[in-house]
C-alpha cells in the first residue's frame, strides 16, 4: 500500500507541475524575457564587463574602448538582439527559469561576479584567438 501512495503522490505532482508549466507561445516567450531584462538590464551588464575588460585587456587603451563601449555601442539594438535571440533559443520555461534564477540571492551574487569573470576570460581568449589567427596565417603564407 506505502508503494501505491508513494506512486500516486508522484503521480500528483508531475502533474500539478505540468499544469504550472507556462505554454510555450511567442507572447509568453516575450514577457519572460522582458522580465529577465528588468532583473538582468543589459546596460548595466555590459558597463560592468567593458570596465572589467578595459582594465584587464592587453594592448588596448582602456580609455579608448571605454569611449566606445559608451559613446558608440547602440545598446538599444543590443538590446533587441538579445531579446530577438532569446526568443529564438529559449522556451518560455526556460526564460522564467532563468528570471527566478537571476532574481533570487545566489542569482543576483552570481551576476555581481560577471564582470570580474568576464575580464578575466576575454583577455585570455581574445589572446588565443589571435595566436590561432597567426598560426593559420603562418600555415598560408607556408603553403603559398
Amino acid at each position: 500500500m506505502t508503494k501505491f501512495l508513494t506512486a500516486a503522490l508522484l503521480a500528483t505532482v508531475l502533474l500539478v507541475s505540468e499544469s504550472y508549466a507556462l505554454e510555450d507561445t511567442p507572447e509568453n516567450r516575450m514577457a519572460q524575457i522582458e522580465r529577465y531584462l528588468a532583473i538582468m538590464p543589459p546596460d548595466e551588464m555590459l558597463d560592468e564587463i567593458v570596465e572589467n575588460v578595459a582594465t584587464n585587456m592587453q594592448g588596448v587603451d582602456p580609455d579608448q574602448f571605454r569611449k566606445l563601449m559608451s559613446e558608440y555601442l547602440d545598446v538599444d539594438a543590443y538590446t533587441e538582439i538579445m531579446k530577438a535571440a532569446m526568443a529564438r533559443h529559449f522556451t518560455a520555461n526556460e526564460l522564467e527559469a532563468m528570471a527566478d534564477f537571476y532574481s533570487s540571492p545566489a542569482g543576483k551574487s552570481a551576476m555581481g561576479k560577471m564582470g570580474a569573470y568576464m575580464g578575466d576570460v576575454m583577455p585570455a581568449a581574445l589572446a588565443e584567438v589571435q595566436k590561432a589567427i597567426a598560426r593559420m596565417q603562418a600555415d598560408e603564407a607556408a603553403a603559398d
